[in-house]
């Protein structure tokens, strides 16, 4: 093979279309083996290759199509495939040849021919194309029709309506039955090509030829063998035991040494365990799943990073496919960051009471490993498990101690994050630990240990006696602070003066945060709220610690699962890049279409309640109008001409207590009429609007003297406390 390779080598040479021309005429005598001829070509070739333009010789290289020799063919096919869309007008003088070559009495060089026409998309090809493609596809060697079968794709890509009308993709249809398995995998590819760009609505299987398709299996090849099981995916069951039936002539696939293979398996089954009854089943599958998934994760890091995140997500779905297979994802000295990270994560989906003592311990030991970030990552592991696992909560709290004692900044960072967390799952139980975070306040300097830490002080300034201090320390660089602790701050502040009311320095140190909010900051979000804490505090402080204060429900993992619909779609993909993004493919891929279960009478009910649709792709254009604060435009559908013309008529009088009225009773039932659909019976409520001639009517009084430009308190109750 070396020695084959560095005799072409010298073909490998910039070379002049004069001198290929003169040599291809030079060739045309005394060249009986045709060797030279041979060789003119593969130099010609190996400049397309390297990018050199041969268009000019179309003419003299067509002359060799006439040649008998099957070597010249091919590379005369491979020049037309480069410069047959160029050199469109010039294709009539190979159509002949193309013909003549479709009727030939070898197979290869049938499929040749008719694998050539079908990557000239051209109208006078195509139009020579469909009636030489109807024979293929009835060709008596097997060769020529799984050549046939690609190009009824190729040509639908082309022109759909003539592979439509010509009867192509009935013709496929009928190759799903074909005694070759080879044949079927092609025709089972073209179709799901086909049927992927007309939204699956071509390619439905019967439970007649899903059982043909998995006859073929065993004689496919390994990538037949990905075409026919994903193809299982265009197969509804109707009955559990079809399904059944179905997933145990696929389970043998799991055993497959190709990686795609595996996986694709996987999906299948995944997918048909929603049509199924049987539980003792169910299980069996799980158990058989996830051996070859571990087997995954001795490839090379690559392959591992796509078992891992393919994992991710069975896992969620499944969790007995390795509940009990912990050990697995410890992570290992020479794994790349990026496997390191989706093992820790999968080590916390699996986490349970059992194992909970053995994931602490390993992810005690990542903590001091030298990669920031994987160390990040385990740190915020450890909070994590304490929220999930009760019983491991005081050893994982203990282990966030021993971890902040070492004083390595970006450790006690991520420690102080979590078990702000950890507060919300467990309130009451481990505020012992403050004043050991407090001494450690100096060592935060990321706006999100930042602001951990200052809710964790204004939640519990009344715990703490020098919270007062504390905070005004965290306050005097408060307008260089990122809006985020801007934002900490200021609840914070709010908080410490409902629980110290009467301390001087509560007071002074909530008004100069919310004057600073108020009048020196940019962001809206801040301003906003600086306004709404400022209002509260000066109509009715107790109201307002009612508020602030009021009682926050025990954070829980719910968050970290998927939503089950989502997840159910997302499992369809698996093995694809959508697995591995964890999204839809039409969400960042343009024009793919999407998957979703099938409803049926065999579909699971938990299955059923959580169905998602197929996202629909590529919609026409809508006009959606959304009421603005600037007068209607008057359309043609509610206006005459007459009406656009008339603009003389007086603007109907309205009185400004009623628009203040109406306003203030928009505003106070705003949130009801939300909360009430059925009363208007649309999805969307009506935006009331003034007459059209005087849209600003109603505005009047509508704020009660209140200015947007330069909001104050409504009174100086505020002030005066202070």
């Amino acid at each position: 093979m070396s020695g084959q390779g560095g005799q072409d080598a010298k073909f490998f040479q910039r070379g002049k279309i004069q001198e290929f021309r003169a040599e291809l005429e030079a060739a045309e005598s005394k060249d009986k083996k045709f060797t030279k001829r041979k060789t003119v070509l593969k130099k010609i070739v190996a400049n397309i290759t390297m990018g050199n333009d041969m268009s000019p010789l179309f003419t003299d290289v067509v002359q060799c199509l006439g040649t008998p020799l099957l070597e010249i063919k091919k590379m005369v096919y491979l020049f037309l495939v480069c410069y047959g869309r160029q050199k469109a007008d010039q294709l009539h003088l190979v159509i002949p040849s193309f013909l003549q070559d479709c009727n030939d009495r070898n197979p290869l060089v049938r499929a040749l021919a008719i694998r050539t026409m079908s990557y000239i998309p051209t109208p006078v090809v195509i139009e020579s194309l469909t009636d030489q493609l109807r024979h293929c596809l009835k060709d008596r060697d097997p060769y020529v029709r799984k050549t046939a079968a690609i190009c009824v794709a190729k040509l639908y890509a082309a022109d759909p309506r003539k592979a439509e009308k010509g009867g192509f993709v009935e013709m496929l249809r009928d190759l799903l039955l074909d005694s070759n398995a080879t044949v079927v995998a092609n025709a089972v590819a073209a179709l799901s090509e086909i049927g992927d760009r007309q939204d699956g609505v071509i390619f439905k299987l019967n439970l007649t030829v899903a059982n043909k398709l998995l006859t073929a299996l065993g004689e496919s090849s390994e990538w037949g063998t990905i075409y026919i099981l994903d193809s299982l995916l265009r197969y509804v069951p109707e009955k559990h035991s079809d399904a059944e039936m179905i997933a145990e002539r696929v389970i043998a696939q799991l055993n497959h040494a190709n990686s795609a293979v595996v996986l694709t398996a996987i999906k299948i089954l995944l997918y048909l365990m929603n049509y199924m009854e049987n539980r003792r089943l169910m299980e069996y599958i799980c158990k058989k799943m996830g051996p070859p998934l571990v087997t995954l994760l001795s490839s090379g890091p690559e392959v591992q990073y796509v078992a891992l995140r393919n994992i991710l997500l069975i896992i969620q779905r499944r969790p007995a496919v390795l509940k009990n297979d912990v050990k697995v994802f410890f992570c290992k000295y020479n794994d790349p960051i990026y496997v390191k990270l989706a093992k820790l994560e999968i080590m916390y989906r699996l986490a349970r009471e059992e194992n909970a003592r053995e994931v602490l311990a390993e992810l005690q030991e990542y903590a001091s490993e030298v990669d920031v970030d994987f160390v990040r990552k385990a740190v915020r592991s450890i909070g994590r498990l304490a929220i999930k696992v009760q019983p491991a909560a005081d050893a994982c709290i203990q282990a966030l101690l021993d971890l902040i004692e070492t004083k390595v900044s970006y450790v006690v960072q991520e420690a102080v994050i979590v078990i702000k967390d950890v507060f919300r799952r467990y309130p009451g139980k481990y505020e012992g630990i403050i004043p050991t975070l407090c001494e450690h306040l100096d060592l935060l300097d990321e706006p999100e240990s930042k602001a951990a830490m200052i809710w964790i002080i204004g939640q519990f300034a009344n715990r703490i006696d020098n919270a007062d201090e504390l905070m005004d320390d965290l306050t005097y660089t408060f307008l260089e602070e990122p809006n985020e602790v801007q934002l900490a701050l200021l609840t914070a502040a709010v908080k410490l003066f409902i629980y110290k009311p009467h301390s001087d320095t509560t007071k002074a140190l909530v008004h100069k945060v919310l004057k600073w909010t108020t009048e020196e900051v940019d962001n809206p979000d801040l301003r906003d709220r600086g306004f709404m804490y400022w209002r509260m505090l000066a109509i009715n402080p107790t109201v307002a610690g009612e508020i602030v204060l009021a009682e926050k429900p025990p954070i829980t993992t719910d968050a970290d699962r998927m939503d089950r619909g989502a997840l159910d779609q997302l499992l369809l993909h698996t093995g694809t890049l959508g697995s591995i993004y964890h999204k839809n493919p039409e969400t960042f891929i343009r024009g793919a279409t999407g998957k979703a279960l099938t409803d049926s009478p065999a579909l699971n009910p938990l299955s059923r309640q959580v169905l998602v649709p197929v996202a629909r792709t590529n919609l026409p254009p809508t006009t959606v109008k959304v009421p603005g604060p600037g007068p209607p435009e008057p359309t043609m559908s509610n206006a005459t001409s007459q009406d656009l013309l008339d603009t003389d008529s007086p603007a109907p009088q309205v009185q400004n207590g009623a628009a203040s009225s109406a306003a203030v009773n928009l505003m106070a039932t705003g949130s009801s009429s939300q909360d009430t659909p059925e009363d208007g019976g649309e999805d969307d409520d009506a935006v009331p609007q003034a007459p059209a001639s005087d849209p600003y009517a109603a505005l009047d009084s509508a704020f009660g003297g209140y200015l947007a430009d330069e909001p104050r308190p409504q009174n100086k109750d505020l002030l005066d406390m202070i």
